[in-house]
């Protein structure tokens, strides 16, 4: 019998891990004189780093000088009456679930992804969201968080809630899969028309991975697509709207911040 890849070897998916994002951020703060800070409760990955941009033209917001990891820089900045964190430019599964472990070391309580994406079904004329509800493993990161299946997907309490946020949304928001892949230029003619089967919305390159260690974890993630593009198959592709889309994606992201908030108070009254 053929022996399984590497990738599905060896895992001991109840065994703690022994290299934590606590000790690395423990041991970054030692090197750079840092005291332990917390992040805000409510953080984004912002993968293309347009909507840190905008935010760093637009309000002059500031980077963290606080902020521990290695890799990354934070920046805080209030949108709507609510405080958020943001680290731009954290691309692909192995990244951004690095960076997400490192949020929620120091404190964070929900993590906002919100990734541009490749059109897989032509339900709408880009640029347009995608509530991710499912994503297609097809990446590696995954995998050593949860035993093999087909798809990571949101948790059934965070869908719930967001349903009821995007009610009020002021553009047209659409829920269902993506397709994750660690390799966006191997997207080939046989693996869109089979994403399509499975009713695949979009490729990107985060979601599965986050929602993996997200289950694993028991740590709260949503994420959202900003289908932008057909893949560069014509000219003019690409286009995010007013500002690279950044004003549509925080108002997106703040429908989601302010259900979280909601919610969480009433929780506790």
């Amino acid at each position: 019998m053929k022996e399984n890849p590497p990738i599905l070897r060896n895992k001991h998916y109840t065994e703690q891990t022994v290299f934590t994002a606590d000790n690395l951020l423990r041991e970054a703060r030692r090197q750079k004189s840092l005291v332990q800070d917390q992040v805000p409760p409510i953080c984004l990955l912002d993968p293309d780093g347009d909507i840190v941009r905008w935010l760093v033209d637009t309000y002059g917001v500031t980077q963290d000088k606080r902020w521990a990891c290695y890799h990354t820089d934070l920046y805080r900045f209030n949108f709507g009456g609510v405080d958020y964190g943001i680290i731009g430019c954290a691309v692909g599964a192995s990244f951004a679930v690095l960076v997400a472990e490192e949020l929620f070391a120091c404190g964070a309580e929900l993590v906002i992804s919100v990734t541009s994406a490749g059109q897989i079904t032509p339900i709408g004329e880009p640029p347009y969201f995608v509530l991710i509800e499912a994503a297609l493993r097809d990446e590696g990161t995954s995998y050593h968080y949860l035993p093999p299946s087909d798809f990571s997907r949101l948790s059934s309490d965070l869908g719930s809630m967001t349903e009821q946020a995007f009610s009020q949304a002021l553009l047209p928001v659409y829920r269902g899969a993506t397709w994750t892949t660690d390799a966006p230029f191997r997207e080939t003619e046989s693996a869109i028309t089979r994403c399509r089967e499975l009713g695949i919305l979009a490729v990107e390159m985060e979601a599965s991975a986050l929602y993996a260690m997200a289950q694993a974890r028991q740590k709260s993630i949503v994420c959202l697509a900003h289908v932008t593009n057909q893949m560069a198959q014509s000219e003019g592709d690409f286009e995010k709207g007013v500002a690279n889309g950044s004003q549509d994606a925080l108002h997106m992201v703040s429908l989601i911040a302010k259900a979280w908030q909601y919610r969480q108070q009433a929780e506790t009254d």
